[in-house]
Parts: structure tokens; sequence; C-alpha cells
């Protein structure tokens, strides 16, 4: 892994849709500090701002005056919070533009934190939410604004970085193990009726889910909640951190159990359903 940048990066999005950025934050570091931040505005292709999305950053449609273009990360470092999150808002953008995707490394700081401070997760001990690692190491930010969120996550990192006696952040994400390469698209993506239908759907690996539902976590970040057709028949699977380690994470129990208060996609509906569905499974 070679890289010549460290980029921090955190969206925040209109809608359930991955695709839907209405302002991204960017904190850059060198030297083993960060050296500029900023947050920008995006003009989502499709105008649709989700009540409960607004809640969470206050961002509304007359906030948004133009589609800025996305920073060039090519051969870049790129943390996040949840990296799972950010990055698949990234890649959904650039394909529903047909823009080519970048080769850059991805780091996620939740993981980071978990790998580095294990334990933290445990209840009465705090957690791995982005406020709370950044109480520990002493950085005060304003939660939900995509540019402070960016800063947090970038001293973060530098923060473990130092503890861990790292020369850089590069350099501790081999050490660990947990950098993700991603590879670059080297020509643009057709465009098209055809092309543009495929982008909809995309990613095509995937199995389309029965049933999809985008909620609220502890903190504001959205995360979606598939019903898809398992082994021994539907089960929910849930794109939050957690789920990794118990995929019957907090978000699934509460859809299983009909919960709604936490649902940020309008399908309520769905959900009554949902205890049906999964009996049958």
């Amino acid at each position: 892994m070679t890289c010549s940048r460290t980029l921090a990066i955190d969206f925040e999005t209109a809608n359930e849709r991955r695709d839907s950025p209405c302002a991204v934050g960017l904190a850059w570091i060198e030297g083993g500090r960060v050296v500029r931040r900023e947050s920008r505005l995006i003009r989502p292709a499709e105008m649709r701002f989700a009540p409960g999305n607004i809640r969470v950053h206050g961002i509304r449609p007359r906030d948004v005056a133009g589609a800025p273009s996305f920073p060039e990360i090519a051969g870049s470092l790129v943390l996040a919070h949840n990296a799972s999150f950010d990055v698949g808002v990234l890649a959904a953008t650039l394909q529903a533009y047909g823009l080519p995707q970048p080769a850059y490394t991805s780091l996620c700081t939740v993981q980071l934190a978990r790998r580095h401070w294990p334990g933290e997760g445990g209840q009465g001990q705090g957690s791995y939410r982005l406020s709370s690692l950044a109480a520990r190491v002493g950085v005060t930010f304003r939660h939900h604004d995509a540019g402070e969120d960016a800063y947090a996550c970038a001293e973060i990192a530098l923060a473990v970085m130092r503890e861990a006696g790292a020369p850089d952040i590069a350099s501790l994400a081999r050490r660990l193990g947990l950098a993700r390469e991603r590879a670059g698209e080297g020509v643009r993506a057709p465009d098209g009726i055809a092309a543009r239908a495929l982008r909809g759907v995309a990613p095509s690996r995937t199995r389309a889910p029965l049933l999809h539902f985008v909620v609220r976590g502890s903190t504001g970040t959205p995360y979606d909640v598939r019903l898809v057709e398992g082994r021994g028949g539907p089960r929910l699977r849930c794109s939050c951190a957690g789920a990794r380690f118990r995929p019957d994470c907090r978000h699934v129990r509460a859809l299983a159990n009909g919960e709604i208060d936490a649902l940020l996609s309008d399908n309520p509906g769905d959900v009554a359903a949902l205890a049906e569905l999964l009996r049958v499974g």
C-alpha cells in the first residue's frame, strides 16, 4: 500500500439512497496533523430530502445551491468513521453520475479504535461512537456537520497513530491489516437508458433484497437493513459495524419487533409485514 496523502471524509445524505449526498466533509492530514479541513454542500441528482435525514443534519433543499465536483482522492488513504457507509456513498454517487471510480485505500476508524482500544463497547466503558472517541482524545467538534465529523475522524486516527508509535497512519493501517485496497476504473462508465437502469440497481453482485429499510443509528448515522433470502429462509442483514460481529444487531432486533422509532425510510407498512415474513422463514 503506497499512499501519498491521507484524507478523512464524511458524507451526509438527503434521503435513504447512498447516491444522494448533500454534504461532504474533508480533512487533510500531512506530517502527523490536520493541515486543512472544509465542508462542501452538494446538490443531489434527485432533490428529495427525507424528513428523518433533515432532522439529523439540518440541511434542506434550499441550502444546496449547486453540485460541486468530488475531491481528487486517487492514490490516497481515505479515512471514515463507519467507512462502509461513506465509501458506499462515494461509490454509489460516482456510479450514478457515470464517473470512474478512483483507486484508493480506505481505513475505518471504528475498526481502528476497536483494535487499539479493545473493550470500549462494554456497558459503562464508553463506546466507539464518533462523539465518544472524540471526547476520549480531547477533540471538540459539532456532530453531524460533515466537515466537523471528518476532522474528528482524522484526529482520532492521529491519536491512535501517536499512541501506537507508528510513523504515519498508512504504516499503522498496514501493521494492523485494516486497510482495504479499492481498485479504480480506467474508463468512464457508459451512459444511456440501459446503463442508467443498471446503475439504479447496482451492485449487480448483491442479491436483490425482499425488503429494504433505512434506520437511524444512535449517533444519527443511517444504516441499511435488508431482508434477504438465506439458506434457512428470509433474514435481516444490517450495514452497521456491529452486525459484522453480531448479525442480530439492535437495528435488526428493533425492526423484527415492529419498532419504527428509528425508521428513516418511508415504508412503515413493510415493518408491519416483516414479522410475518420472518415467521414464515
